[in-house]
């Protein structure tokens, strides 16, 4: 048996996307996979040193990635007018940004990326991602970007949408919004690469076709949700564009790394190569 390393986040669409291969539930053959989740950033940082055979990560990250890692046409996170939220203690416009404290989960994230865009510079610090809402709460931060379920509980703690990062961003290009997709590392060689890149396919098709059972699944995954909640959140974020990205899910990460790249948000210039 060969194992191999696969990193993704303790949040329910990766759970519902990884369920079958993390219960045996599909055929593998020789390979056998050891799950390490991690939070996004810190996946980021680990992809950016290599350690991971495969590896979730977000789309800024790639551009940083690159020489290492080929990206899969499918397990990618796409929100179609919808994404990471900006929210506050109190209500106030994007452009209230510019002044404020705003907690992050993370440079590398593609919340943090979409912010700059939309807002340029602003002032900030990195909090692991499920302390941000508290940390706002609390008036550790003037506003928080949150990333994964927060974005459907927030309310919860009396906070107020600032901005709708996904709607922000079809606003300005009618396309969906890219967040995070997976790295397969290229040195593994294609025949390996393209026999992984069929597995977790295989995986997310599993999940699909088995949702209640995936999404119980999931649920163990899910801060503070029920399962009518985790369903909603694995709906929004395991998709049409999870199955596989399409000619308008490629525009969209096209897209958004050029427009980072002429912002001069990330260093160089990216041409995504997606492993089929």
């Amino acid at each position: 048996m060969r194992t191999l390393t696969l990193g993704h986040s303790p949040d329910p669409d990766d759970a519902f996307m990884f369920y079958a291969l993390a219960k045996g539930l599909i055929e593998t053959g020789d390979l056998q996979f050891e799950h390490i989740l991690q939070d996004i950033e810190t996946l980021n940082q680990r992809a950016r040193r290599g350690e991971l055979d495969i590896t979730a990560l977000s789309l800024h990250a790639y551009a940083y990635v690159a020489d290492k890692y080929a990206l899969l046409a499918c397990g990618a996170s796409m929100g179609e007018r919808y994404g990471p939220l900006v929210v506050a203690s109190e209500p106030m416009a994007l452009s209230d940004l510019r002044q404020c404290r705003v907690a992050v989960p993370g440079p590398l994230t593609t919340a943090f990326l979409v912010l700059r865009l939309a807002v340029g510079d602003f002032p900030y610090v990195v909090m692991p991602f499920d302390q941000i809402l508290e940390a706002v709460a609390k008036g550790k931060a003037d506003a928080g970007l949150i990333i994964h379920e927060g974005q459907l509980t927030y309310a919860r703690l009396g906070l107020h949408r600032v901005a709708d990062l996904g709607e922000w961003w079809y606003g300005e290009t009618g396309l969906p919004l890219p967040l995070g997709v997976n790295g397969v590392r290229k040195d593994l060689g294609r025949p390996l690469m393209q026999r992984i890149a069929r597995l977790i396919r295989a995986s997310i098709d599993y999940g699909l076709a088995h949702r209640a059972e995936a999404v119980r699944h999931a649920l163990g995954y899910a801060r503070d949700m029920d399962e009518p909640l985790a369903d909603r959140f694995v709906a929004m974020y395991v998709n049409e564009y999870t199955v596989d990205l399409g000619e308008r899910g490629r525009r969209a990460v096209a897209e958004l790394l050029d427009r980072a790249s002429a912002s001069r948000l990330i260093p160089h210039s990216v041409t995504c190569e997606f492993l089929e």
